[in-house]
């Protein structure tokens, strides 16, 4: 005897609930991205009225974790305040004392708060990542737009933006025949590991 037509439809129906209902939570599944300390590179760059003075900073740790389907993150990327380095002694000592203070500031941090523009399985796209970005004892709202490339489960992302320091409270080092500007541009390259949360790291 063949079941009713809706009978047939009420049995579609509920199989492809279940279908659903199996695939929803991998979909849904979180993501977690994991910065690579030897291969994340920090760059800033502060210029004066004679020429441009580039230096670097190290990465402490940097994790984020975030669910793709609402934007929710969490997790940090944490900047080592001391290790600025310019290549002239004389130039960082008083950039650590007197403008970061980092003997009272040691740490930068940029705290993720939302993940957006991300798309599973995508190897090229660019996402948004909004947070606070605390230095020098501030926190303030920054959005970082990131170009990033994705290989099975390792990336590379670059992002540049702006830190007006002397409008967050940091002491100005012009002098009077030296004038700096009064905001540093920090650019990232950064490589590490993008995949479900979860994933046991691989061992070194």
């Amino acid at each position: 005897m063949i079941p009713p037509r809706s009978n047939l439809l009420a049995r579609t129906l509920t199989l492809a609930g279940i279908s659903l209902a199996l695939v929803a939570p991998a979909a849904a599944q979180a993501v977690e991205v994991t910065l690579d300390r030897a291969k994340t590179h920090i760059d800033w760059t502060l210029g004066d009225v004679l020429h441009t003075v580039q230096g670097t900073f190290q990465l402490k740790s940097g994790a984020i974790l975030f669910d793709p389907k609402t934007g929710e993150a969490s997790g940090q990327i944490v900047v080592d305040a001391a290790s600025g380095n310019s290549g002239n002694g004389t130039r960082d000592g008083k950039m650590k004392k007197e403008v970061l203070e980092t003997a009272r500031y040691p740490d930068i941090v940029f705290a993720a708060k939302r993940v957006s523009g991300f798309v599973s399985g995508q190897e090229s796209l660019t996402i948004q990542v909004a947070g606070s970005f605390t230095i020098h004892g501030g926190t303030h709202d920054l959005t970082l737009t990131l170009p990033i490339v994705v290989r099975n489960t390792a990336f590379e992302a670059h992002a540049k933006f702006d830190v007006p320091y002397v409008n967050w409270g940091m002491k100005d080092p012009s002098t009077l025949f030296l004038k700096v500007d009064k905001s540093v541009q920090i650019s990232i390259a950064a490589a590490g590991v993008l995949q479900p949360a979860g994933t046991p790291q691989p061992s070194n």
